[in-house]
């Protein structure tokens, strides 16, 4: 590979990786797209181990419905995906209450309302903000065009919709927990409750202190284009990575990029198999990351890059349970997401709340016929690992896995009486497979705060180096870095 130039090289293969790839081949563009596993994914990929097949992180994916990103990949590259529609996609469950998520929003609010001493015209309130403000954002992730760059057309758009931006401008740089007080609903537990726990997986914060705008819109998740891809998810990867080959690109897997170094023309690129160069480098990767292969001293490292390591080290890291189970006797047979609060006043984290997916029986080859896999996992503040003894750090890890399996067998016990495999995963698991340092999932925690809004558009970290996935905008979710991704490759061959 030595002297061979391609118009880009994409580090990693999450989803950010692999949408930013395959637009660039749609786009003619050569490709090289390199991995340092030998599978795609990432932290949303499907991996092997003793036998079954495991989901890598406990996730919900949105975009499949046929107008939605992976929905219109899946069609128009005639991909070898399909799809299963839950419902209720997510089952809540507290040591008082039981929360089923279905595809009706209605069918969310009744329940809530039908609390004793809800109140009603509150919460009627509150989602009818909500849909207002979800209507005006969700368009921007189910059309990239919408996204800056933006041309002529996409202004024009823009300027139509200018009426349903006007929700979204009055609560720009104040918390959700804003609302809620405005509307009398800080004390009502179930929704408060509910939020927490959406907010946590979402944007990565307890609901009193998100962003209101994108705490609002990332309630939608569950009503737009959200299912299992049967097998799991990481046979959406797996075709996305095909697609990349079938238009021309190289995915290079076992090739983990060793450095980055600016060279006339564009970059080249050490990796374990060799050397690349390439006009534009684009990174899916932490900012962490990005500063590793780039080797520079700090003084030299651009000022936005540093800034969100800051904010991704204030982050997350995930505790994980992989288990083998023999399904009870009334299971249903479809895949399942459990979300699970053992306290509802204290933090959503360290295995007081969990979130669990597990596989349906339609999920041949994740398990033996009966039983299920399911993959358990909890947030645990990166703070409170970051520079401890490895010791100590695996006493913090234990702790809390043994909280989640006491949450488990107290919330979920049907699904713990036939245990019959275990795995556990830490931070350090995590960064040690997927090269993600201190193992930070989630990317920055959203906060309120106007500086989300400062960047909306992919730039440039420095001439010809791009950085996408979960740190930068648009957000968290898979489909966010995706879509990240598409914008990307967009402003590579615009430039």
């Amino acid at each position: 590979m030595t002297n061979t130039w391609y118009d880009a090289v994409v580090v990693g293969s999450g989803f950010g990786g692999l949408a930013t790839a395959l637009e660039l081949t749609r786009r003619g563009a050569r490709v090289a797209l390199c991995e340092t596993l030998n599978y795609p994914g990432g932290c949303a990929s499907t991996f092997r181990r003793h036998g079954y097949s495991f989901e890598a992180g406990a996730t919900l994916f949105s975009g499949l419905d046929e107008g939605q990103l992976f929905g219109r990949w899946v069609r128009q590259l005639g991909l070898d995906v399909t799809v299963d529609w839950l419902d209720p996609m997510v089952e809540l469950r507290t040591p008082g209450m039981r929360l089923e998520v279905y595809r009706d929003r209605q069918r969310l609010v009744d329940q809530l309302c039908a609390f004793p001493e809800a109140p009603a015209d509150a919460l009627r309130d509150f989602f009818t903000l909500q849909r207002q403000v979800a209507q005006a954002l969700w368009p921007l992730f189910e059309d990239p065009s919408l996204l800056p760059p933006l041309d002529v057309r996409a202004l024009l758009r823009h300027a139509s919709r200018a009426l349903r931006y006007t929700p979204l401008v009055r609560w720009m740089g104040r918390p959700l927990g804003s609302i809620l007080e405005r509307l009398g609903l800080l004390r009502f537990t179930p929704l408060r409750t509910y939020l927490d726990a959406l907010c946590q997986i979402t944007v990565q914060c307890a609901a009193a202190e998100a962003e209101a705008p994108f705490a609002l819109a990332a309630m939608d998740y569950y009503w737009r284009g959200t299912g299992h891809v049967r097998g799991g998810i990481g046979r959406l990867a797996s075709a996305l990575a095909g697609a990349v080959t079938a238009g021309g690109g190289e995915v290079l897997y076992a090739n983990r990029v060793k450095s980055l170094e600016a060279v006339p023309g564009g970059w080249k690129v050490s990796a374990r198999q060799g050397e690349l160069r390439a006009r534009h480098v684009v990174a899916n990767v932490l900012p962490q990351g990005l500063m590793r292969l780039l080797g520079l001293p700090p003084e030299r490292l651009p000022a936005r890059l540093r800034e969100l390591a800051g904010r991704v080290a204030d982050g997350w890291g995930a505790v994980m349970l992989y288990l083998v189970v023999r399904a009870p006797g009334d299971a249903s047979p479809g895949a399942h997401h459990l979300e699970l609060v053992q306290n509802e006043q204290a933090a959503f984290v360290e295995g007081n709340h969990l979130f669990a997916s597990l596989s349906g029986e339609a999920d041949t080859g994740r398990a033996p016929p009966g039983h299920r896999t399911l993959t358990v996992s909890t947030h645990v503040p990166l703070r409170a690992l970051t520079g401890r003894p490895e010791e100590e750090q695996a006493r913090i890890v234990s702790t809390i896995q043994e909280r989640m399996r006491q949450g488990l067998r107290r919330l979920a016990p049907e699904w713990m009486e036939n245990l019959q495999h275990e795995m556990t995963a830490s931070p350090r698991t995590f960064e040690r497979f997927t090269q993600r340092e201190a193992g930070a999932v989630g990317g920055v925690p959203r906060r309120a705060g106007l500086y989300h809004y400062r960047s909306l558009g992919p730039r440039p970290v420095m001439n010809g180096l791009w950085l996408v996935g979960d740190s930068v905008f648009p957000g968290q979710s898979t489909l966010a870095t995706a879509l990240g991704g598409v914008r990307t490759a967009a402003s590579i061959t615009r430039g």
